[in-house]
């Protein structure tokens, strides 16, 4: 005879339990990640001896026995050189960065006039807080206003007009250059770029052959040819008495170098987007810019994030090698300010090194660290 009696059967569903505890938790993550194997306890053990070692000298050189204030080399020169440091002292002198600050992010910008500057980046900060957050509405106004008004009002506050004094480029340096050098390369070389790849992918074939010459004669070149010869030989491509300035020439060379690795990086892209994707535009009888603008580009944008960045990153530090067309960028007015007599002590290049390559530092990890905020962002695909 069956049994009929179903009391055992739960009518609620119990609640998942927590995993182990040796599953879990910090020394979970040690023993997972640090001490999985004998090499990697060995290695461990050598890392930590490493940065024990290091961490102390660093935090000496760096700041506890560091010069932070005075006038002059004799701030960060020991007595044997004529300086207040005691013989044999080695430190950072970080009195020379805060003596040099503000010619290291303007250069010989007026002093009475560096608002403008100053003013400039705070309306950037502005315009692209907005336009970087993903629940900001407007982004089309916000393009609008960053991409067309900024870099107008711009020009004319840095540049001067409208009852402004001028301050010619030449007198710009440091900071300033570096981020004009950059955000105009940005600018142009995300739509420039998109366009070579889609002419290197053309039907058409004259337009094809000309997108592979712009794109292989440039990347085929370093940057310092194209700065040479856009500061010596674009002038003679101009009617005679005409002349362009020397910071557009610098601007021109680097947007051109940026734009033919920006196109192969969209191409790749390109490439990598299902060829369904085309098929199932074309069944809907979408035109090709349609196509391109409301199917591809989107899914090429967001599957060539990661390398973008990284050819933005690379462009902003190399924007360095202006200086051998005269202009001096951060790094550049850094190392000019060395040859500076009041301040000519052992320490002072390093110093000044080690600051400018902070800047860049975090300049390149905030790119590095947005780009990865919006993959995680965009990255639905596999989301239910």
């Amino acid at each position: 005879m069956q049994n009929s009696n179903k009391g055992f059967v739960s009518k609620t569903i119990l609640a998942p339990l927590p995993p182990p505890a040796g599953e879990t938790g910090t020394w979970h993550w040690i023993r997972k990640n640090l001490l999985a194997t004998p090499k990697d306890v060995v290695l461990t053990v050598l890392a930590i001896a490493l940065i024990a070692w290091a961490i102390p000298h660093l935090a000496n050189w760096l700041f506890i026995n560091a010069a932070w204030s005075g006038t002059g080399r004799a701030a960060c020169a020991t007595t044997a050189q004529g300086g207040m440091q005691p013989d044999g002292w080695n430190a950072a002198c970080w009195a020379f960065v805060r003596a040099k600050f503000a010619i290291f992010m303007f250069g010989i910008y007026p002093p009475d006039e560096r608002w403008r500057p100053i003013l400039v980046l705070i309306l950037a900060i502005g315009i692209f807080v907005p336009l970087v957050t993903p629940s900001a509405p407007r982004k089309g106004l916000n393009l609008l206003i960053a991409f067309v008004v900024l870099p107008i009002a711009s020009f004319f506050l840095l540049h001067g007009g409208f009852g402004l004094e001028v301050v010619e480029t030449g007198r710009w340096g440091g900071l300033l250059v570096t981020l004009v050098l950059s955000f105009v390369a940005i600018a142009v070389s995300f739509p420039f770029g998109i366009v070579l790849a889609l002419g290197r992918r053309s039907k058409l074939p004259v337009l094809r052959m000309l997108s592979v010459i712009f794109i292989e004669v440039i990347r085929g070149v370093p940057l310092i040819t194209v700065l040479f010869m856009a500061n010596y030989m674009l002038p003679l491509f101009l009617p005679k008495g005409w002349t362009v300035d020397n910071l557009l020439r610098a601007i021109v060379a680097v947007a051109i170098f940026t734009s033919a690795y920006m196109a192969e990086v969209f191409r790749g892209g390109l490439q990598a987007v299902p060829k369904g994707q085309y098929e199932g535009a074309d069944s809907l009888g979408l035109s090709y810019w349609q196509k391109m603008r409301l199917i591809i580009l989107p899914q090429t944008i967001k599957l060539v994030i990661p390398s973008i960045v990284n050819s933005y990153i690379s462009m902003f530090k190399d924007t360095s090698l202006v200086a051998i067309v005269g202009l001096f960028d951060l790094l550049g007015i850094v190392r000019q300010n060395f040859a500076d007599a009041e301040w000519a002590t052992a320490v002072t290049p390093m110093t000044g090194l080690i600051f400018a390559g902070f800047i860049f530092w975090l300049f390149c990890f905030a790119m590095s660290r947005y780009s990865g905020f919006v993959e995680r962002h965009l990255d639905t695909g596999h989301k239910r």
